[in-house]
C-alpha cells in the first residue's frame, strides 16, 4: 500500500475536503401545481404534471 512522506497540512486537507463533498444545486423548472407556479427539479417536473392532469 503506498505511504505519503509527508503530512498534509490541515488547510489542504479540509480544502480538498470540502471540494470533493460539495453537491450541485439540481436545475429547477416551473410547474403550475393547483394554479400556483413552483419550482420543481426537472426530473420531477413531468411527474407533477401528470398527477396534476388527472
Amino acid at each position: 500500500m503506498a505511504v505519503p512522506k509527508r503530512r498534509t497540512s490541515r488547510s489542504r486537507t479540509r480544502s480538498r475536503r470540502a471540494h470533493w463533498l460539495r453537491a450541485t444545486v439540481p436545475a429547477l423548472t416551473p410547474v403550475i401545481i393547483g394554479g400556483e407556479r413552483r419550482l420543481v427539479p426537472r426530473r420531477l417536473a413531468r411527474h407533477h404534471q401528470r398527477s396534476t392532469d388527472t
